[in-house]
Order: structure tokens, then C-alpha cells, then sequence
């Protein structure tokens, strides 16, 4: 999808990501580490399970 606008800031990154390729190959490892993991159902469930309805503003005394 092409956009009409992009920022200044995004043209800096793009071209420093052009300039800097192993810079993507850290990025990828970062997001393994952080976010990239297996789920297990079992865990997942157990959280659904466990959840505690919230009130609409938590901070009403009565």
C-alpha cells in the first residue's frame, strides 16, 4: 500500500535501514526474545479462567 505522507522520520529510518542490513538481523533477534514464544493452551486456558471482571470505575468507594 502506498501512502501519500511519509514523515521525515521514517524516510531517516528507512534509509538507515538501507545503509545498516544487519540492523533488520538484530531486529529479528530482539523479537524472538521478547515476543516470538510458543503458547501453551493449557496456560492460556487457566488465564481465561482466572479473570476477574473489572468495574467500570475502579475507583468508586461504594
Amino acid at each position: 500500500m502506498e501512502y501519500a505522507y511519509v514523515s521525515d522520520f521514517t524516510k531517516f529510518i528507512n534509509g538507515w535501514l538501507d545503509e545498516h542490513p544487519e540492523a533488520r538481523e538484530e531486529q529479528k533477534k530482539g523479537r524472538a526474545l521478547w515476543w516470538d514464544h510458543p503458547q501453551d493452551p493449557a496456560v492460556q486456558a487457566s488465564n481465561r479462567a482466572s479473570k476477574v471482571d473489572q468495574k467500570p470505575y475502579p475507583y468508586q468507594a461504594d
